[in-house]
């Protein structure tokens, strides 16, 4: 069985332009996926940690104005994947590290996590910009609502 296509959209309001892109301020309800399969349940998450307006930078290839209601496009996969990286990947390391220098006792084992934390931030670092170039990974502005 081969991985959904389709992209996940969200509904937001341009709030400014820089070049060829755009800061948008996204809709209290997200995608609206949260309960879904496949849908990553973020929406909940930020709720706990971030009450105010969420505003983020996307691709503008349609050219919208500030003030114009778009629909924003965000390949499938691509929260999770990056939520992974960002928080899989160094949380994995540190206890790793912790349990690899535990043998050296507990100097060792906090020594251990703390090289391995940085060197996954190091890691996640490099990865992040592997992508930077991937228009079709990026969230993007697909019309005007």
């Amino acid at each position: 069985m081969s991985a959904p296509t389709e992209s996940s959209t969200v509904r937001a309001v341009v709030r400014a332009l820089d070049a060829t892109q755009a800061v948008v301020e996204v809709e209290s309800g997200g995608c609206g996926r949260c309960h879904e399969e496949g849908g990553c349940g973020g929406q909940n998450l930020t709720q706990m940690f971030c009450a105010g307006p969420k505003t983020y930078r996307v691709d503008n290839a349609i050219g919208a104005s500030v003030g114009d209601r778009v629909t924003v496009a965000i390949a499938p996969g691509s929260v999770r994947r990056v939520a992974n990286l960002a928080y899989g990947v160094p949380l994995t390391a540190t206890i790793a590290g912790a349990a690899f220098g535990a043998q050296y006792g507990d100097v060792g084992s906090m020594l251990g996590a703390v090289s391995a934390l940085l060197l996954a931030v190091l890691y996640v670092r490099f990865r992040s910009r592997d992508g930077a170039g991937n228009y079709a990974a990026r969230p993007h502005i697909i019309s005007r609502s």
